[in-house]
């Protein structure tokens, strides 16, 4: 006698929650199936209220060896795939020239 499991619905999925997604530049490609991608955001300081830029580098995997130097590309987060990566490429949104 087997079971068969349902397929996940929509509140299923839904209680897994959002993975994130940054849009960043890619500023190393040295490695294989990884790039280092930077992420900047501006803040307001807490006290002088003065506009604060924030960058982030972020080891991401890049499976087709496709993003280069100076791509602007989406990223999301993902399970660990390695020691320092838990973020993957989900789009080159405009080649370098």
């Amino acid at each position: 006698m087997s079971v068969m499991t349902p397929a996940p619905t929509e509140v299923e999925t839904s209680m897994r929650g959002q993975r994130k997604v940054r849009l960043g530049t890619v500023i190393s490609d040295k490695m294989d199936k990884t790039v280092i991608v930077q992420v900047g955001s501006a803040k307001a300081h807490r006290l002088y209220k003065k506009t604060v830029r924030q960058r982030t580098k972020f080891k991401v995997h890049d499976e087709k060896n496709e993003c280069g130097v100076g791509d602007l590309v989406r990223i999301t987060e993902t399970r660990a795939i390695s020691k320092e990566k838990r973020w993957r490429v989900l789009e080159i949104v405009e080649k370098a020239r």
